[in-house]
Formats: structure tokens, sequence, C-alpha cells
């Protein structure tokens, strides 16, 4: 069974940047599609960005793509998200997510961390 611990959200100002971390266990990290999903009230749990076993191939939504950025430290179990340039609009719980295989939708995902709070103000 895999674990995810989310860490790095928080309350951050129009414009600034945070660095989202997601640590790993119980599983073969080198051998998980890793990936970060958010969710903000009343919409649905929508993918960030995902990047593969080794981290050579990595999927951005349209909509962010020019803004985070998706890294993977096998040696350390570790997913990380950096996010620029952000807007109130990215207010949301993001979350961690693992699979064996692939993915584009939380449907297709087996494991999923906590969420962590991202703020983002005018």
């Amino acid at each position: 069974q895999v674990q995810l611990v989310e860490s790095g959200g928080g309350l951050v100002q129009a414009g600034g940047s945070l660095r989202l971390s997601c640590a790993a266990s119980g599983g073969t990290f080198s051998r998980l599609v890793m990936g970060w999903f958010r969710q903000a009230p009343g919409k649905e749990r929508e993918l960030v960005a995902s990047i593969s076993w080794s981290g050579g191939s990595t999927y951005y939504a349209d909509s962010l793509k020019r803004r985070v950025t998706i890294s993977r430290g096998n040696a350390k179990n570790t997913v990380y998200l950096q996010m620029n340039s952000l807007k109130p609009d990215d207010t949301a719980v993001y979350y961690c997510a693992a699979d064996q295989r692939p993915f584009r939708s939380a449907a297709r995902v087996d494991y999923w961390g906590q969420g962590t709070q991202v703020t983002v103000s005018s």
C-alpha cells in the first residue's frame, strides 16, 4: 500500500510562488507515475501535472503549463510541484496522486495524499 504525504501549501499573495512536496512510502517509488491534482470548492478534481517513472516525460494542464513545473527525486521518494505567478483562481486543495499506469483523470488514480491547502490572496 502506497502512502503519500503532501507539504508546502499555505497562504501566498497573487504573483507569488510555492513549492509543494509529496513524500511517498510503502511502494516502489521508481515504478510509480506521480502527479498533482487540485480541487476548488464546488468544482471537480482536475489534473495539474504528472510525471513518468523516470521523470523523462511530463504532462501539464494547458491552463497551467507556463506557471508550474513537476519534478521527482527517486532517491528521496519525493515529487515536487513548483508553482509561480500564482493567481487567486489557483486557490484549491492540492492532492498528490500515484498509480502504476499513466493517468489523466482522478478516476484512474489508485493512491492519494490527504491534500494540502493553497490559498492565493488578491
